[in-house]
């Protein structure tokens, strides 16, 4: 157990200077939250490898110790579903970085009106 912390925390140490060393460059990241499309609920109970890989974008920012925000920025047509699913716009930035946050949120809120919208049938 320990030495599977031990290299747990080397990996964790190397995240957070990969995202220090992207912060000397600009103020905010942003990408998707997810790599795929919104499951449908419970479609991937059986399957836990496909549930993690749809955090791998939110993730890296939790280990290290990021703030950020998921803002609505869409919808996707996910076969099989009754209806279209949202998606979601995610802004990250420093650790204490939360005004820079808000502030890129709020104007992307008030330049779209995808956080009104709901999903379709």
């Amino acid at each position: 157990y320990d030495a599977y912390y031990l290299r747990a925390q080397k990996v964790r140490t190397l995240i957070r200077q990969d995202f220090e060393l992207a912060f000397e460059q600009v103020d905010l990241i942003a990408s998707p939250v997810s790599p795929v499309p919104p499951f449908r609920i419970g479609e991937k109970l059986d399957d836990p490898l496909a549930m993690y890989l749809a955090d791998i974008y939110t993730i890296p920012a939790n280990l290290a110790g990021l703030c950020g925000i998921s803002v609505p920025c869409g919808f996707a047509e996910v076969p099989g579903a009754a209806r279209s699913l949202p998606v979601g716009l995610q802004l990250l930035a420093r650790p204490f970085g939360e005004p820079d946050i808000f502030q890129v949120a709020h104007a992307f809120e008030q330049s779209t009106d995808w956080h009104r919208q709901t999903a379709t049938a």
